[in-house]
Formats: structure tokens, C-alpha cells, sequence
């Protein structure tokens, strides 16, 4: 590969670091950042597949190197069935570190969960695998496209209790403290990305560094509040530099009192070449090029004091009783037919305008108070969608943990027309009945149509079809 030419002004900096800690953290890291390919990793979804017979990455319960060539991902049907997904080994560390805490400081119960800048979605989906079931997991982002990659990739994953928002992160402040936990994987100036992305390289600058320091901190101030006391803050950036990592944690606990976590507890990994927080006395972890497998990431954990001064004119979980029927445009009767589509206790069906969805009986209250104060373009599983006079399920629905397979009649597809549905070509089914039919790739679900006859109406979703005009003849064997 081609070596990259690192700003200057950028080498100093690392250089700057590097004379904090006297060296050793850092060595090697420009000339892993210059020559170095990125790594390759996936992490599977542990409510649709198992362990893999490949090599661990060692701080993540089911992520996994990828080594050698790059598969060709896109052409993997099982990608998009959401039964993995593609994420960097560094950024897999989040998952472990929520697996802990709400294994362990929040007892194992189902919880709030809130990802500030959620897009496009790797830091969620492995903080849902590893929450309790039951868990409300609410995924933001300020960016509408990114917003609906965000959408995309959780509704692949195929969790129920999700609520999407897309706005800035000041509006959370309306909430009040309402999360156990809020994760602010915040905007940065993108140093750890610079082998996995050009412009990463072409865009650093000092008054880069000084700008994404100070949206920092107004998306730490803001979401703060919406933490409740003795509740878990995880911050995080993919940079290197002092001021966006170790200052602004320095600024959440000594201006905002938080108290830090011990995180080389949390991960529990030795000799993994993860180092600790750069002059500094608060505890974090830092993710190396040339010293993990991995990009670079700077994550640390501080929790709200108990005794913190809950903000008022919020409403909570435990004032449930307000909120009951503010879900925004009328309920309309639910088909009974529709009832049979899903098999989950404890999730309710409503339909509103040209669509029926699933909700979490539990979290209605607040998913409702968010429907108030916040954007929300996603929330729980969509069921069905009209179309003309009936209703047909929808992909959502298909890819979710909540379907009721059995009620639907379905069709094994091989590679080649599984490609073909997901690029929303014709799909020409043999012996299958007439009617809503759904399809499976190695007995799993992908997706519906309705078949004709002759042929069938492809009803995956047009915005993501895969867009190729050449299809390998054989998939990519990652599963």
C-alpha cells in the first residue's frame, strides 16, 4: 500500500504525548498510522447465532479478527440478516464494558439505555447484546442520513425495545435523568480512523482538534442530565489527542463531579496492549495502532453521585401514569391477522396511520415522554405497513426477534436469489403458495414477498437494496 503523509502539526502532537508518558505508549504509533492496513472484525449477534471457529478479539464476547483478504461483506446475505455486523475490534470494547456494568452495578435488571450519537449503529447494536432482555435501549443521532443508516442497521439486528431519535442531543434535557447508562461515542477529530480513512488524514488541524473539543463538551453537559443519579456515563472518542480525551474527562469529574471507574477492571483483559489514560490521574483505556489489534479509540466510564440534584419538570419512569397515551396520531383497531404475526409476551400492537407496530408494554410511559419532547423517527419493531387496502408485513418485522414464523408460509432460497431480493430484483419462486410468502437463506429469515404465481412482488425495502450491477456466483463464507 501506498504510505500516508501525516500533517505535521498532528506528528507533534503524538510527539507532545509521547514526552508525557515518557514513550512507551506510543511507540510506534505514526508508523503504524503511515504504514499499517487497517484491521478486519465482526462481532455476531448472539440472539440469532452462535460462537465462530475463528479468532477472538480478546475484550469482546463474540467479536472476531477477520485475517487476510477483506471479505466482500456486502455480498454476505447473512450481513443482512443481521446476524453480524462489521465493527472494529477497539470499538467492540463498549459492549464488555456495558456487559459489566449492567451485569453487575445494575444488578441484572432490565434498564435505560441511551447512545447519544448512536450513528451508524456498531456501539449500539453490541451494547444490546449485551444489556438484559427487556432493556430500553433509546439510539441518536444529529444527522438525518446517518439517522436512517442508524435505523437500517438496528432493525437488522433485530431487538425490540429500540426507540431511534435524530436531533441534537440539547433536547434530552427535557427528558430529565432517565438512563442507567448513556454512552457519548462523541464527534472527534478522527485521528484514530486516519488507516481506515483518508480524509481522516486530509482534514486534521489544531482548530479541528479546538472544535470538536467544545461540541464535546456541550453533548457531555447535555446528556449528563439525562442520567439519572448513581447511573454510569461511558465517553469516547476515536483520537489520540489530550485535549479531546483526557481534559474533557478531567472536566466531567471535576466540574461535573463525577466519579471515575476503574476500567482495566471492567474489561478484565491482560496483555492485550491496551494502555491507560496519557498524564492523567482518571482512569481510562486507550486503543493504539501498532499496539492493539485495533483503531484508536480513548474510552472512559464516570458515574453520576447518588446524591446528585435530579433536574426538575421531567417525567420518569415511576410517574408512568401521566404519560400513558401520548403516542402522537389516534390508535386504530389492530387486524387480528396481524395479532398472529408476532409471538411476544409483554409487547403491545398499535396502529397509527399506514402502520402497525410493536411496543414494549413496560417502557410505553417513557417511549411516549420521548415521543413528546424528542424526534423520533423509530421506535419498537414495525409489524406491517399498508399498501393499497391490506396490510403486508414488513421487513422489520422479518429480521426481528418478535416474529411468529410459523404464521407465515415460507421458501428456502438459494445464494443467487437471495442476492436477487436484496438487490429488489424479480424473485421467481417454484411450488410456493400464492400470498405473502416468507423467504429464508440457510434457514434463516430474510425477508417477504408476495407471490403471484409467475413472479413475485419483491417487498424489501427499496433505499436498501444492494446496488451492483455484478454479483459474485458464490457468497463470501464468513459464518
Amino acid at each position: 500500500m501506498k504510505k500516508r503523509t501525516l500533517d505535521k502539526g498532528f506528528i507533534a502532537s503524538i510527539d507532545e504525548l509521547r514526552r508525557l508518558t515518557g514513550g512507551e505508549a506510543l511507540d510506534g504509533l505514526v508508523e503504524s498510522l503511515e504504514n499499517d492496513e487497517p484491521t478486519v472484525a465482526i462481532r455476531i449477534n448472539r440472539r440469532k447465532t452462535g460462537a465462530l471457529p475463528l479468532r477472538p478479539v480478546a475484550w469482546s464476547t463474540g467479536g472476531y479478527h477477520i485475517d487476510g483478504e477483506r471479505p466482500r461483506f456486502t455480498f454476505d446475505p447473512a450481513l443482512h440478516q443481521g446476524l453480524y455486523y462489521v465493527q472494529d475490534p477497539s470499538s467492540m470494547v463498549i459492549g464488555s464494558i456495558v456487559r459489566v456494568l449492567s451485569a453487575t452495578a445494575l444488578h441484572g435488571k432490565p434498564i435505560v439505555y441511551i447512545d447519544a450519537c448512536a450513528a451508524p449503529g456498531g456501539k449500539t447494536t453490541a451494547a444490546i447484546d449485551a444489556l438484559p432482555d427487556g432493556s430500553l435501549v433509546i439510539a441518536n443521532e444529529f444527522d438525518r442520513k446517518r439517522a436512517d443508516v442508524l435505523v437500517e442497521n438496528v432493525i437488522k439486528w433485530g431487538y425490540p425495545d429500540v426507540v431511534v431519535t435524530q436531533g441534537d442531543t440539547a433536547k434530552f434535557t427535557r427528558l430529565g435523568p432517565v438512563a442507567d447508562i448513556v454512552a457519548a461515542d462523541v464527534p472527534c477529530s478522527g485521528e484514530g480512523m486516519m488507516r481506515k480513512e483518508d480524509a481522516a488524514v486530509g482534514q486534521w488541524s489544531p482548530g479541528l482538534v479546538a472544535q470538536c473539543a467544545e461540541l464535546q463538551r456541550s453533548i457531555v453537559d447535555n446528556m449528563w442530565k439525562a442520567l439519572r443519579p448513581g447511573g454510569y456515563f461511558i465517553y469516547s472518542t476515536c483520537t489520540f489527542n489530550h485535549r479531546e480525551d483526557e481534559e474533557n474527562l478531567a472536566y466531567i469529574v471535576e466540574e461535573l463531579g463525577g466519579m471515575p471507574v476503574d476500567m482495566h477492571r471492567l474489561v478484565g483483559v491482560k496483555d492485550a496492549g491496551i494502555a491507560g489514560a496519557i498524564g492523567s490521574p482518571y482512569p481510562a483505556l486507550r486503543f493504539i495502532p501498532g499496539r492493539t489489534e485495533g483503531e484508536g479509540l480513548f474510552v472512559a466510564v464516570v458515574q453520576k453521585p447518588a446524591d446528585s440534584v435530579s433536574e426538575t419538570g421531567a417525567e420518569t419512569r415511576n410517574e408512568a401514569g401521566r404519560a400513558k397515551g401520548r403516542q402522537g396520531a389516534k390508535a386504530l383497531p389492530v387486524p387480528q391477522e396481524i395479532k398472529s404475526w408476532i409471538n411476544a409476551v409483554g409487547h403491545s400492537l398499535a396502529a397509527e396511520g399506514e402502520k402497525v407496530t410493536a411496543l414494549p408494554e413496560a417502557w410505553l410511559p417513557l417511549i411516549a415522554d420521548v415521543r413528546k419532547k424528542l424526534n423520533v423517527i423509530y421506535a419498537g419493531t414495525e409489524v406491517a405497513v399498508m399498501k393499497g387496502r391490506e396490510y403486508i408485513p414488513s421487513q422489520a418485522l422479518a429480521l426481528s426477534g418478535i416474529a411468529a414464523v410459523e404464521a407465515f408460509n415460507k421458501a428456502e432460497v438459494d445464494y443467487a436469489t437471495a442476492m436477487q431480493y436484496l438487490g429488489r430484483q424479480a424473485v421467481t419462486l417454484d411450488d410456493a403458495p400464492k400470498g405473502i410468502v416468507l423467504l429464508t437463506y440457510r434457514g434463516r429469515p430474510l425477508g417477504f414477498v408476495k407471490n403471484l404465481g409467475n413472479r413475485a412482488n419483491n417487498l424489501y425495502p427499496q433505499v436498501w437494496a444492494i446496488r451492483s450491477t455484478h454479483l459474485p456466483d458464490t457468497p463470501p463464507e464468513i459464518l
